[in-house]
């Protein structure tokens, strides 16, 4: 066997970033011409090998506008000289949720299997660390082999190493630890290419072994010179032996020795190359609407395969895909120019909208078969829950109580929040006018409410509308004809008054089923019934429900006190600093100014239960403008900037929900919201992508990123008796030696990259301005929960409260005729487990078996977790990642699943 000195692989590829410092439409013009170019260059030269960066987006985008194409790339792929796939997307895995990983996957080999076949291979080049439970994610779609660059701690001292997820599984990891360009230096001189292989070889040797040097012979956004090859073979000699392959043949047919370095869990180091850490904190819109988009596919999905009788796999897939596009590292991360940013922030939206359609459309077959008076609600989650419904409802006269009754005739109690105004126009006009008022009327619909009747007298005009007419039908050509005769018969001034009922927005207490359906109407009463737990109150600036309390504090901070006695003192303590780093890594002033101190501070009781009790507090902060020109020192100019707290306690919820509000009208900050701990702790742990990964105070540095530990968090975040649950990915780092806890709010900044960064020593892009990251003038929100445990995060149940917290129930109204019976409560399927995640149910078909619900379960617990699976179904048969069978049992009652220490399991039950 030839040595690394000996011997030597290249491997031709690029990389494209879909969009990044120019939008996706100007890239793909690049991509085509380069696609153009390694096409004619591999069927000049069959010993020419080309591998796609490991995601089928370029193919796709490259086949859309040269689909004459399609089947000069299928054959390349046959003769093996194009690698493909596996993945949709390069994206950036902290971001997303571990769904949107999975799915990335199945559409990137699905469409890499019409293509003629995926590289079996997770390539993962240039992501920004990498999750803790890829290992298995790939292993469990049948991939035993991964390469990357980002990430590797300083442990690893050769060119591969065993990557080992938290359940145990492992894939053979190629560590492309010069990063994915390090051929090109080989090539700069091509008549000198001997030599510099050599040298580099020289250089390297201590990471090779016996294995042959592998020189990735490629950069962003360009293809190989079609001399590369000619290159190449004049420069391989018997001393030298020179190879071209894909990165998949280099894996497969040349590597040869034993791996024994094992790293375990997820890859956040800096010591071999800048991780960017900053991306999970620069333009927030943009991970909110990752979360929104992601949680509405799937509320979609639950919906369309549960209780719909309408396949509408086609939509799902199609936001699924815009989803997708959007993970990639460049896009959701907001390190792109603004136009770029705004374009991922649509396709979101758009996402989002396709999903909504679909959840919408699923609910209205049966919502059909609830009164008109009535609400249909659905639970997404696959258990029965308690929850609040809000809904609009006929205002009751003053003295009178209102009711919710349910398909049983159980009584509930039922919060009045808000009062809409009656009279919705009161206008005075000639009589000549009147029939431009008729013109506002579409068939019944006026204002959008329904013209329940009309009063029409002379002189005036009066419209009362409703949600559900109580009248019979209604004649818009009858009225036009009585309105003409009334202002030819009087003449003169006429007053038109519209007027609906009166309308209040209420609070049901709703029991639902696991994954199913309930229904309820509100009704007039003359006593309310009692809560079935102790009820949410409000006095003296403190809500408590008989399970948390918060209380307002003189400074506007928070002292929560959890179920089990715990209290947090001061949570909620905003701290604003400056940022003169870039979208890619937050860096301080050298001169900072810290505000923690509000100028003012207000509170104002909104609501006193028995339902929900809340508390706005609003708190002025003196912040600093912007930074001065010099860019170390923080403007003296302040702007006072009010932020709004809101404080809220549920009934029968053991954590306290919070929300903060500001119009943001200060450039180059960061914002915090602090949790002190009631001692120093000397790590965290954090929910996202399939696992909870606990993390020190520190990061492994030692190349050329300071290595801050700022770390990022999905679902939740807890350290010591501190668990706070998640809206959306956010960044939060362990802050005085252990004793804060702080989650990012909002970071600030006005460019792409810097040049000269105080914590970077390498440019991460051009320095390239990006105003619209500074959010300036943009209303910045964001809601999470705090949840005091002493027990930590497993002892205070955040895996479930967490989802609990995230995925409000689905609330419509009846379309059927009003006054009717409301249907009996109706379950979908059911998991009990502890610790159990269910990330997905969705409707699957197979050509041989037909149609199922397939379910993909994760036991969130380092000791395991036992799930039991209940629902009309009797065979369940599990699968791997990709949906291809490995077994088949009967059910006659109920699944039992006995799931491996944070194991993904998914099964298809019919």
């Amino acid at each position: 066997m030839q040595n690394s000195a000996d011997s030597a692989v290249f491997v031709p590829h690029f990389h494209w970033d879909r969009e990044w410092y120019e939008p996706f439409q100007v890239f793909r013009h690049r991509l085509v011409t380069a696609l153009d170019t390694v096409l004619e260059t591999a069927e000049a030269n069959p010993d020419f090998r080309f591998t796609v960066d490991g995601q089928m987006a370029a193919i796709e985008d490259y086949l859309e506008m040269r689909p004459e194409n399609r089947g000069r790339v299928a054959a390349l792929v046959a003769r093996g000289q194009l690698a493909i796939g596996p993945w949709l997307i390069l994206l950036d895995e902290f971001l997303c949720s571990g769904e949107t990983i999975v799915r990335n996957l199945q559409m990137g080999w699905a469409a890499a299997a019409e293509l003629g076949g995926s590289m079996p291979v997770g390539y993962l080049p240039d992501m920004f660390g990498h999750v803790a439970q890829m290992p298995q994610i790939l292993a469990r779609a049948g991939i035993e082999h991964a390469a990357l660059w980002r990430g590797v701690p300083g442990s690893v001292d050769g060119h591969a190493f065993r990557w080992r997820a938290p359940d145990g599984s492992e894939v053979r990891t190629e560590f492309l630890f010069d990063g994915y360009d390090n051929g090109l230096d080989v090539l700069l001189v091509p008549d000198q290419i001997g030599r510099a292989l050599g040298e580099y070889a020289e250089m390297t040797a201590g990471r090779w072994g016996g294995d042959p040097l592998l020189a990735m012979a490629g950069t962003d956004h360009n293809a190989p010179d079609p001399r590369l090859a000619a290159w190449l073979r004049r420069a391989s000699s018997d001393e030298r032996a020179i190879t071209i392959a894909t990165l998949d043949e280099y894996i497969r047919e040349h590597v040869r020795d034993e791996v024994s370095a094992v790293v375990t869990g997820e890859l956040r180091s800096h010591v071999r190359g800048n991780i960017l850490p900053g991306v999970l904190s620069v333009r927030l819109a943009l991970k909110q609407r990752m979360a929104v988009a992601e949680r509405t596919v799937d509320h979609a999905e639950r919906m369309n395969a549960l209780w719909s009788r309408r396949d509408d796999s086609p939509f799902l897939s199609l936001a699924w895909h815009k989803i997708i596009e959007s993970s990639a590292h460049d896009s959701v991360v907001g390190s792109g120019t603004d136009e770029t940013s705004d374009q991922v922030e649509a396709r979101l939206a758009e996402a989002a909208q396709t999903a909504r359609a679909v959840r919408d459309a699923a609910l209205a077959e049966p919502a059909a078969r609830v009164p008109s008076d009535g609400h249909l609600v659905a639970n997404p989650l696959p258990f029965p829950r308690t929850a609040l419904a809000e809904v609009d409802v006929v205002a009751p006269p003053e003295g009178t109580v209102l009711v919710a009754t349910d398909d049983d005739g159980s009584v509930h109690p039922v919060q009045l929040v808000s009062q809409a105004p009656t009279v919705l126009a009161d206008e005075r006009m000639d009589a000549s006018q009147l029939e431009r008022v008729l013109r506002r009327i579409h068939r019944r619909e006026l204002f959008g409410r329904l013209i329940d009747h009309y009063e029409l007298t002379p002189g005036s005009l009066v419209f009362h509308l409703a949600e559900v007419p109580s009248s019979g039908p209604f004649d818009l050509l009858i009225l036009r004809r009585e309105v003409a005769a009334a202002a030819a018969a009087h003449p003169g001034e006429w007053r038109v008054l519209t007027v609906e009922e009166a309308r209040a927005t209420a609070l049901v207490p709703v029991e639902v089923p696991a994954s199913g359906l309930t229904s309820f109407r509100v009704a007039p009463a003359d006593t309310a019934p009692g809560l079935r737990t102790a009820p949410a109150t409000a006095r003296d600036r403190t809500l408590a429900n008989g399970l948390v309390e918060a209380t307002v504090a003189a400074d506007g901070t928070l002292d929560v006190t959890g179920t089990d006695g715990t209290v947090l003192y001061g949570v909620g303590r905003l701290v604003d600093g400056g940022d003169r780093g870039d979208s890619y890594n937050y860096a301080p002033p050298a001169r900072d100014v810290l505000v923690s101190e509000p100028a003012e501070v207000t509170t104002e009781l909104l609501e006193n239960g028995p339902l929900r009790s809340r508390i706005r507090v609003t708190r002025v902060y003196e912040w600093p403008a912007a930074l001065s020109s010099e860019r170390d020192v923080r403007a003296t100019r302040t702007v006072p900037t009010p932020v709004e707290t809101l404080v809220e306690v549920r009934a029968g919820e053991p954590f306290v929900r919070v929300s903060t509000s500001f119009l943001n009208q200060s450039a180059d900050h960061r914002l915090r919201f602090h949790v002190p701990l009631p001692e120093p702790v000397a790590g965290s742990a954090s929910a996202g992508q399939f696992s909870v990964t606990e993390r020190g105070l520190t990061a492994e540095g030692g190349w050329g990123e300071y290595p801050l530990p700022t770390f990022p968090a999905s679902a939740f975040v807890s350290a010591g008796a501190a668990n706070v649950l998640l809206d959306h990915a956010s960044e939060y780092e362990l802050v005085g030696d252990g004793s804060e806890l702080a989650v990012t709010l909002l970071r600030a900044i006005g460019s792409i990259s810097v040049n000269i960064h105080p914590l970077r020593d390498e440019p991460a892009a051009g320095e390239i301005p990006a105003p619209g990251a500074q959010d300036l003038g943009v209303r910045v929100e964001n809601r999470f929960a705090v949840l005091p445990s002493a027990t930590g995060w497993r002892g205070a149940n955040a895996v479930a409260l967490a989802e609990y917290f995230r995925n409000d129930v689905l609330v419509t109204r009846g379309t059927a005729p009003a006054d009717g019976p409301l249907p009996p409560a109706a379950t979908g399927v059911r998991v009990d487990g502890t610790d159990v995640l269910v990330s997905s149910v969705r409707r699957v078909t197979d050509e041989d078996r037909g149609a199922g619900t397939e379910l993909r379960l994760v036991a969130m617990s380092a000791t395991g977790s036992a799930a039991r699976v209940t629902g009309a179904f009797t065979e369940a048969t599990t699968v791997d990642l990709l949906g291809r069978p490995l077994s088949t049992t009967p059910v006659a009652d109920g699944l039992e699943l006995a799931l491996g220490p944070w194991e993904i399991r998914t099964v298809v039950v019919r």
